[in-house]
């Protein structure tokens, strides 16, 4: 059953966050549905503005239907991750999206609330809920390139003015997490500092973190030993993933950890089996490790469980 991701923010916040996966594929939809119901989890399907031209927009929505139905138990939003201004209007226009995400953050903060409110009031006005952002995070994520040296914190002060003005939903901050899989090096993290003033100053609305996979190291080592070369990749911790939504993040993306996975079960497959040439077999093994992964990860989210109170809370 397709939501909005404002009535999942409302069962979530304070106690757990949503987690928001990015999908490009059959093989990634499958396995993300079936991780989700197997961990009794509600989720949010992230589509970006590079999925939607890898293949064709038609066919992931047509997939995403398509689950909807084979998965009739699920719980899930259909989001926009990272749109710009013409690729949101398409997604709103289209009926499909129950949430877009526009992302002004590389405009000056007068630009980036005009922009934001241009969607907000087109969105609305179709029931669609709309996710902003304040702060730039480094790293590259679709179209969105940002150098390292160039990233800037969310700044409380402006948090308050920006929500209030642009009138977005949710607010996706920069907290110290960056895009890809090298994320951290010595003993950086999550700057819980500024996310508990932000909260402060927005008592009770949804934040969101971006780039916040945990590029596990086991899945790099087994990449790198398997012919790969991520030296150096290192993430998010996922114990702090509780912490964050104890201090109103309701949504936590997660691209890069799904990918990591994809490239680990083939790059072994391949290598154990070099005679093997059939897609089938493989995208099976990559399905079931990507539902377990799910798994794992709402487990550090807090989401797994909250599938039945949830649909009570809808049903009322």
């Amino acid at each position: 059953m397709i939501v909005t991701t404002k009535k999942l923010f409302e069962a979530a916040y304070g106690k757990y966050a949503i987690g928001a996966y990015n999908i490009n594929n059959l093989e990634q939809c499958m396995g993300l549905f079936q991780g989700n119901v197997d961990s009794k989890a509600p989720f949010i399907i992230q589509i970006s503005k590079g999925a939607r031209k890898y293949s064709d927009k038609r066919m992931l929505e047509a997939m995403i239907r398509a689950a909807d139905e084979i998965f009739p138990e699920a719980i899930f939003a259909v989001h926009l991750d990272h749109g710009d201004e013409a690729t949101c209007i398409d997604c709103i226009e289209s009926g499909f999206y129950s949430s877009v995400m526009i992302d002004a953050s590389h405009e000056d903060f007068e630009t980036n609330i005009a922009i934001t409110k241009k969607i907000v009031d087109l969105a609305h006005a179709r029931g669609i809920v709309v996710e902003a952002e304040l702060g730039q995070l480094g790293g590259v994520e679709e179209h969105v390139a940002v150098d390292e040296s160039n990233a800037k914190l969310t700044d409380p002060k402006n948090a308050k003015e920006f929500v209030e003005r642009s009138g977005c939903d949710s607010l996706a901050v920069a907290i110290g997490t960056s895009h890809g899989a090298f994320k951290f090096s010595g003993t950086q993290g999550l700057r819980f500092d500024v996310l508990g003033e932000i909260q402060k100053v927005l008592p009770g609305f949804p934040l969101v973190m971006h780039g916040s996979s945990s590029v596990p190291q086991e899945e790099v080592a087994r990449i790198n030993a398997a012919g790969g070369n991520l030296k150096g990749a290192k993430g998010v911790d996922a114990t702090q993933f509780r912490r964050a939504a104890e201090l109103g993040v309701t949504k936590i993306n997660i691209d890069t950890d799904g990918r990591l996975v994809w490239t680990r079960v083939h790059r072994e497959y391949f290598l154990a089996k070099p005679e093997e040439f059939d897609l089938r077999p493989i995208g099976k093994v990559f399905m079931a490790e990507y539902a377990k992964f799910i798994a794992q990860k709402n487990d550090y989210l807090g989401s797994a469980g909250q599938l039945d109170a949830l649909r009570q809370m809808l049903s009322k």
